[in-house]
């Protein structure tokens, strides 16, 4: 079964058809090469928030809770012996 790329409910059908049929002619590669790219540009626009949210941070602390955006408190704890204090959101 196929899945459905994920599109903005506000495309239009025939942008979506483009999208779609541009994602089916990428090789697995290009498309490896694709979300590589993606998820640097999510964790640079983390971090930036993470700059702005702790100016006094330095660059281990940062790289700690970016990481812990993604990772579950237990294992920021058993991997790096680390941990968002309680006082702060987890997430």
């Amino acid at each position: 079964m196929a899945m459905e790329p994920m599109t903005p409910e506000d495309t239009p059908p025939e942008i979506r058809r483009l999208l779609v049929a541009g994602y089916r002619r990428m090789s697995p590669a290009e498309k490896a090469v694709r979300i590589v790219g993606l998820t640097h540009a999510v964790q640079q626009v983390a971090l930036a928030r993470l700059r702005v949210q702790h100016p006094g941070a330095d660059e281990r602390e940062l790289a700690l809770r970016l990481a812990a955006l993604w990772l579950p408190p237990r294992l920021m704890r058993a991997a790096f012996g680390w941990g968002v204090s309680a006082s702060e959101p987890d997430r």
